[in-house]
């Protein structure tokens, strides 16, 4: 398969010189020899009839009667010309001899993305169009992790955070505000455990569901849950295993600052570090995905997506950084209306020094009112980027495993790939 973005046209696309019914390539322009007599040689049966391709000006030589031209019949699809309307598809654009859009062969989309290389238009279409046709799955349960995952984070910060000694209170000792820090510390852990298990189950389920809507097939809740069960555990130890790996990378670049006691080689270890981070984290960011469909090991999945993501890193971490920041947006706009909404009712509540004494940050009402502006955004922005992470692993095997003719065999489309001339037909 073609690794390169686009999608290759079958066949070699006729030049001008290579229509039926030129001669040798000469249309009888500038620098054309001019017209045999009558009596000379005979035209060959595959000249044009007169009008076409003829010099200016030329003294138009007898011709015998052209056989009978068989019509072509376009393909469906076909482009008239470079800029030309009036396709069978209407106002599709084309070059000569190429097919589809743009020169792109027509493909088949038995589902919501079309069988062929992706771009990043269609990634982002292909994960908002199974939000929206396959509601009734997704958002339920990105609904019920987030619901899930706020109620606990509320609880702890209003009954541990609350807690926290303030540093402006002059009874407080310093060993006060350790041991409460230590405490707080054990239960922020626990709460990002929960936050990251409802992370991998709701991932684990999501990607079930994109991959039978490649294919154009409607998954319930259920069957996403007995699909995505027995691949949990390996999802979690993967995850942890990421994790774990980045925080041992930055480590070791940071130590030999903490061991010489200098604050500019840790400083210089740290910046070291991001950009290293980064690079292991998109080259195995397709290993969860390869883990759930491939039914792999955690190792197997994290070489999978080492060499699914060779020679197309840029490609890969432009779409995901351009999809995190659109979803930092849409939660942006969500949560901070309402978080700001609560700090106003909590300082009419608690009065002047809530901002000061720590209480207008951890009322109920600014705890509840970002709660919820957090389980809506959680909601909306979870399945896209679940989507495209599993759409991104689907179109890298396209480019390089050419897993378009088995999903196609798969949706129940015969013939397809065989003749590209033909369009596959529903099996």
């Amino acid at each position: 398969m073609n690794d390169s973005p686009g999608w290759a046209v079958p066949g070699p696309s006729p030049s001008d010189g290579e229509r039926p019914g030129a001669p040798d390539g000469r249309d009888g322009g500038e620098g054309a020899q001019p017209q045999p007599p009558a009596g000379g040689p005979k035209w060959s049966a595959e000249q044009p009839p007169p009008g076409e391709w003829s010099s200016p000006g030329a003294p138009q030589a007898p011709q015998p009667p052209q056989p009978p031209q068989v019509p072509q019949v376009p393909q469906p699809g076909a482009g008239t010309g470079w800029g030309g309307y009036g396709g069978p598809q209407g106002g599709q654009y084309g070059h000569p001899g190429g097919t589809g859009q743009w020169g792109k062969p027509p493909a088949a989309k038995p589902g919501v993305i079309p069988l062929r290389p992706l771009d990043l238009g269609e990634i982002l279409d292909g994960a908002v169009a199974t939000m929206r046709s396959h509601w009734r799955s997704v958002l339920p349960i990105t609904l019920v992790v987030a619901t899930v995952v706020q109620v606990i984070s509320v609880l702890v910060q209003k009954y541990t955070l609350s807690d926290l000694p303030v540093a402006s209170d002059p009874e407080t000792s310093l060993r006060d505000v350790v041991d409460a820090l230590g405490n707080t510390m054990l239960v922020l852990v626990a709460n990002g455990f929960i936050q990251l298990i409802g992370t991998i189950v709701a991932t684990a389920m999501l990607t079930m569901i994109f991959s039978r809507a490649v294919l154009g097939h409607g998954s319930t809740i259920g069957e996403a849950w007995r699909e995505a069960r027995p691949r949990l555990p390996r999802l979690l130890g993967l995850t942890l295993l990421l994790a774990l790996g980045g925080v041992a990378v930055v480590l070791v670049l940071i130590l030999p600052g903490i061991a010489l006691g200098s604050i500019g080689v840790g400083l210089l270890g740290g910046f070291a570090a991001v950009p290293l981070v980064i690079w292991l984290g998109i080259k195995f960011s397709l290993a969860s995905p390869s883990l759930m469909l491939e039914k792999s090991g955690v190792v197997t999945a994290l070489r999978r997506s080492s060499k699914l993501v060779q020679g197309s890193w840029w490609r890969i971490f432009g779409i995901t950084a351009l999809t995190g920041l659109i979803t930092a947006f849409v939660s942006a706009i969500i949560i901070w209306p309402l978080t700001a909404l609560g700090l106003v009712v909590g300082l009419s509540d608690a009065g002047p020094n809530a901002l000061e004494n720590g209480t207008a940050a951890t009322g109920w009402a600014a705890l509840v009112l970002s709660a919820i502006g957090a389980i809506i955004a959680q909601t909306i922005t979870m399945p896209i980027q679940s989507g495209v992470t599993v759409l991104l692993y689907v179109d890298q095997r396209i480019r390089r495993e050419a897993l378009d003719l088995e999903l196609a065999r798969a949706a129940g489309l015969e013939n397809y790939g065989s003749d590209p001339a033909a369009p596959p037909t529903g099996g």
